[in-house]
Order: structure tokens, then sequence, then C-alpha cells
């Protein structure tokens, strides 16, 4: 089971990577991706191995941003590929059985293509702009999700990425996607992970009337 909520490092150096994982992990997060960019695989597998010990200790899920060999060799939860990465297919055939493999996608053809490739989840964006990616694709927002959950009609969950913030999640959710990453909106105020988790996992029924009350 692929977990709604996926908390995405941010700060700008490894140890501030490594204290926002603490502090996600602390705050009820139960799956963190650790996305380091522009890091040499040395700095990237050291930053790693102390992210794996982080999250064993609070039993939270850990995947690797790009990189499926770190990820293998921490023996993470599993990798993250973003389109210009190892092709799912390879990085299925390295890791362990058990290690799941999510990729990104921006377009309905990009999701039909990963599910082809047999991905165990697709990180479906961006719902909006976002500072956190270079060279970013054109938007979705709420019809984007609408159009492409609808279009394909499938079990492979889709999780919501880019620039979302807790007042999005609620009209993101009734398109039917799995769930949501989020990055900024977590960094600023970790406490709002519980508050998020229990938005996510709140009866549908429950859903038109539940609202976020940020200042509690």
């Amino acid at each position: 089971m692929i977990n709604k909520l996926h908390y995405i490092s941010q700060g700008n150096t490894p140890k501030e990577h490594l204290e926002n994982i603490q502090q996600a992990c602390q705050s009820g997060a139960e799956l963190v991706q650790l996305r380091l960019k522009n890091i040499s695989e040395k700095k990237l597998l050291k930053t790693a191995q102390e992210a794996r010990e982080i999250t064993n200790h609070f039993q939270t899920r850990l995947i690797i941003n790009d990189s499926y060999k770190i990820a293998k060799e921490i023996k993470a939860d599993g990798v993250h590929l973003g389109k210009t990465d190892a092709c799912p297919l390879e990085a299925k055939k390295q890791l362990y059985s058990w290690q799941i493999i999510g990729g990104t996608g921006n377009t309905l053809e990009d999701c039909k293509k990963l599910i082809e490739k047999k991905v165990n989840y697709i990180g479906l964006g961006p719902f909006r702009f976002t500072e956190t990616k270079e060279n970013l694709s054109p938007i979705l927002g709420i019809n984007g999700y609408l159009t492409i959950v609808e279009e394909l009609k499938t079990e492979t969950p889709i999780i919501a990425i880019g620039g979302i913030e807790v007042d999005d999640i609620l009209d993101i959710m009734m398109t039917k996607v799995h769930g949501i990453a989020m990055s900024g909106a977590i960094t600023k105020d970790f406490n709002l992970i519980p508050k998020i988790n229990t938005f996510l996992d709140a009866p549908s029924t429950s859903e038109q009337v539940y609202k976020f009350d940020s200042e509690k």
C-alpha cells in the first residue's frame, strides 16, 4: 500500500535535509523522500545512510530520489525516478523485490508509459508553479487531474505534487488521486503533518465538511 502523504525533503545543505526529515518523522510522516540535487554520489550515499537511520528509528518509509543504486545499497523502501533517470524496468531488475518504484509524470501519455513499466505509483504534477523544480512542466490544476484520472482508470496510485498548499488538499483529493506530495508547506510548519494525515484518511462522506484550522 502506498502512503497518501509524501514529504519531499528540502534544505540548503545535506544537514538541513536530514534535520527536516527528522522533524517530519517526529511529526508523524509515514513516508519521506530524500531529494538532493547537484551533489556528489559519495555525499548522497552518506546522507542517505543517515536518513535511513532516522527513518528506521521512527519506522517511517524512505524513498530515494533518482538513484536506485543508492536506494538498494542503504535498503531504502524504494526509489523515485524522474523522466530523465533510469528506466523503471531496469531499476526493477536491480532492486530488491520488496522495494517500490515511483515515477514522475506530467501528462496522460507519461502516465500510460509509467503504468506499462509497472511503477508502484506515479507522482503527477505540477499542480501549480513551484520553485523547488527547475524546467517546470505546464501546470495541471484541478482540471488536469480530473481529466487524467478519469482517462486512465488505473489502479496505480496517483500522487499529486507541485506547489500544493493545505487549502488545496480537499479539492485535489476530490479528483480521486490517491494522495499528495508536499515539500515547502510542510517544511515551513511540520505541525501540519498530523492534521494532513487526519484529513487524507477522513471518510469520503465527511470530506465535504472537513475544515482545517491552521491556528490550532
